[in-house]
């Protein structure tokens, strides 16, 4: 067990209270994706395979197609596939046969495998063993064994779909739109089975036969071909393909692809972060256990690799510092062109020190785990970018929103605030970025009351786990400045102009001007406290205690605080109480451990803590491992653990902000429109919506256009949090 650090963790091994995951490792699932390539021209794509050497085919209305280099292209390898019309592909022993318009034939074998087969039309090709391969057209159907004919016959209208050959009755079936066909080669029989409107696709899945429409599936017994069951509870009920795959069942259709898992549940592939386009054609199996999905503009891969938790955010850790280090923030990287991170660029942003003093924390957790030497270095770079928020302003301890070289920064955007008023502000007081004394910088003012959080909030961690005390005493003194400035302006962070900021505001005429069930009185009340008690717990100036007690006895500031969460609710004539605020969530979750660890007496460490308590129990439903690892700091037990893991595993690998609906769907169980804005019955999973930061918990439709990639602290912040507070293991051996 190792040793923690004193003021966050008190007790040696506090955290041990919480049950620990074992990071084994699990398969993690990201997508490659293909899109039609120049020069292929306007083409329908039909089927995908691929074969035993992992070579994949897709055939087109225009001959067959390959992917190479991120496009699919034209296929030239075997020039005699380039002069027959190819009207079906299938796999058998694992190789690629073709169904031409006059043959049957495949270039494994030796190219041994050749039928003429004399079929009007020719729509599908099924086999089975030794070679036996039936052929189906518009009306009529033949079989072959060891390429001789042993059986033709015809069935009016027959319009086949697909046949499958199911080695259970030793009997081809063939789908057409209005129902199954059982074709008995050895009885030379043929019989409709099953009958049913608007029929797309089918596979076998043990003992049933799972029948696609265009309204749901159905389920079949095998043997009898008996009804067991209509669901139309899925993602989408127009389905476009049925695949067993690897034990599993797969199911394309007009909205995206999507997988049964083993609790009856799906799991969802849909939008860009995983699909060309979502008008799924055909689905199919990879060698590699990869998953391949044929869609009307191209194919995607989904890829199935076994990674640890830790293995994950390694891999986000190199993305960190490839392509999101701003002058040492941490910053998204917005895109020219949609999903092309060659045309990415940084900018500035509203909360560049908040979310890279949530970077910076993940880094020193990451230290106090491993001493690694690049956690430490990673942490110091993006100390000194905070840092210097408070010396280019030079307002005694005022913290600029962000930095950038004059005439660089990005427009004039200040958090929450219209057009119309960032044009009224700069009318009436200037330019909300300010020239540095050095005329080379500005910086940005207007700062909120979620930048103090994050600094305070990273500067106390800083001076628990930073190795080097000069670097500690660093971290100190921004604690104290920054206190200083708020309490010297009367509980207001006060800008060049000598007015409050918007959202920096803890005086008690403005924080209790608010009704008590309204968010911004507990939440107001529960930051200056833990300010006040981060600085005197590192400076030892009795003036924060002395700060705090006035707080508390004159102005009630300790009973706002305590008050359950369950108290906040809508307020009429309240804008700030119109839903929940769940950027509230995230500057309350960030404050608790300095308000609970370093409160003045044992009375009150309980009290608050409590009242902590009451928040977590309000936002245990989002499953938001950063929430349940920050309340493990301030001595929570029984931490929700593996929801907190299963967050981790199941949160994106593509962090571009593609855009995501789930509206649609009809196997998630919606809820009334409510204060919190939840909108199912449980959290989906983060792949399967709209990539967000922690202040988004219920997100689920949205994004944009493609033209931003997040910075993956979101992921690095609580995987290192749930290390350091030994609710995740380390990586145990595959």
């Amino acid at each position: 067990m190792k040793k923690l650090f004193l003021g966050f963790c008190l007790l040696v091994g506090f955290a041990t209270n919480a049950q620990t995951v074992a990071d084994k490792p699990f398969l993690q699932d990201s997508a490659e994706k293909f899109p039609l390539g120049d020069g292929v021209g306007d083409v329908g794509l039909l089927q995908i395979g691929s074969d035993r050497n992992k070579v994949i085919k897709v055939l087109s209305s225009q001959g067959l197609l390959h992917p190479y280099e991120k496009n699919l292209r034209k296929d030239l390898q075997y020039r005699p596939l380039l002069d027959v019309d190819i009207v079906a592909l299938t796999r058998y022993q694992d190789q690629f046969v073709y169904l031409t318009k006059e043959a049957v034939l495949s270039n494994a074998w030796a190219g041994k495998l050749y039928i003429d087969h004399k079929i009007n039309s020719p729509k599908a090709i099924g086999m089975g063993p030794d070679f036996l391969t039936m052929i189906a057209g518009d009306n009529d159907f033949v079989i072959f064994k060891d390429q001789q004919e042993v059986w033709r016959s015809s069935i009016a209208g027959l319009n086949p779909l697909s046949v499958l050959y199911d080695p259970n009755s030793a009997t081809f079936i063939l789908l057409s739109a209005t129902g199954l066909y059982q074709v008995d080669s050895s009885l030379k029989t043929a019989k409709k089975v099953f009958e049913v409107d608007n029929a797309t696709a089918f596979d076998f899945y043990e003992d049933t036969l799972v029948l696609g429409t265009g309204n749901g599936i159905q389920i079949l017994d095998r043997k009898t071909f008996g009804l067991n069951k209509i669901d139309q509870k899925l993602p989408w009920t127009a389905i476009t393909a049925v695949k067993n795959i690897s034990g599993s069942l797969w199911f394309g259709s007009t909205k995206g692809a999507f997988k049964q898992r083993k609790d009856g549940k799906y799991d969802y592939y849909a939008s860009k972060r995983w699909l060309v386009d979502d008008e799924v054609v055909d689905l199919a199996a990879s060698p590699d256990s990869s998953v391949l999905i044929l869609t009307q503009k191209g194919m995607s891969k989904i890829n199935f690799v076994p990674m640890t938790l830790a293995e994950k955010a390694d891999y986000f850790q190199e993305i960190q510092r490839l392509r999101h280090i701003r002058y040492g923030f941490t910053s998204d990287l917005a895109m020219k062109t949609p999903g092309d991170l060659s045309t990415g660029y940084f900018h500035d942003t509203d909360n560049d020190g908040l979310w890279t003093s949530m970077y910076l924390a993940g880094e020193l957790f990451r230290y106090a785990v491993t001493k690694s030497e690049d956690a430490k270095q990673n942490a110091y770079e993006a100390f000194e970018a905070m840092e210097r928020l408070t010396a280019l302003p030079d307002l005694n301890g005022f913290p600029a929103r962000s930095f950038e070289r004059d005439g660089y920064e990005v427009g004039l955007h200040a958090n929450g605030f219209s057009e119309e008023w960032r044009e009224q502000y700069v009318k009436e007081n200037g330019r909300i970025w300010r020239l540095s004394d050095d005329e080379i910088w500005r910086w940005k003012s207007t700062t909120s009351s979620d930048e103090s959080c994050g600094h305070f909030f990273v500067y106390a961690l800083f001076a628990e786990l930073a190795p080097d005390k000069a670097w500690r005493d660093r971290a100190i003194h921004q604690i104290k400045i920054q206190m200083d400035h708020i309490m010297n302006n009367d509980w207001y962070l006060v800008d060049w102009n000598g007015e409050p900021t918007a959202w920096g505001r803890w005086n008690p005429d403005y924080v209790n001007s608010f009704p008590t069930n309204v968010g911004d009185r507990r939440l107001n009340s529960t930051l200056i406290l833990s300010f006040l008690q981060t600085a005197y717990h590192f400076t030892k100036d009795k003036k924060y205690k002395k700060a705090a007690e006035k707080l508390i006895k004159k102005y009630g500031y300790d009973e706002n605080a305590n008050r359950p969460a369950t108290v906040i609710g809508y307020v009429e004539g309240e804008d700030l109480s119109d839903k929940w605020n769940h950027s509230d969530d995230e500057m309350y979750f960030l404050t608790v451990p300095a308000f609970v660890n370093y409160s003045f007496s044992e009375e009150q460490k309980k009290a608050h803590f409590n009242a902590v308590k009451s928040h977590w129990e309000v936002e245990r439903s989002e499953k938001n491992p950063l929430w349940n690892y920050l309340f493990a700091l301030a001595g929570g037990e029984n931490i929700d653990s593996e929801e907190s893991a299963w967050w981790l595993r199941e949160f994106p690998m593509d962090l571009i902000d593609w855009k995501i609906d789930n509206d649609h769907r009809k196997d998630l169980i919606k809820i009334a429109p409510n204060f919190r804005s939840q909108t199912y019955t449980e959290v989906l999973p983060g792949d399967e919506r709209r990539l967000h930061l922690h202040n988004g918990a219920y997100r689920n439709n949205g994004g944009s256009d493609g033209k931003r990639e997040y910075a993956p602290y979101i992921y690095l912040l609580p995987y290192w949090a749930g290390r350091y507070v030994e609710a995740i293991s380390a990586p145990q051996a595959k």
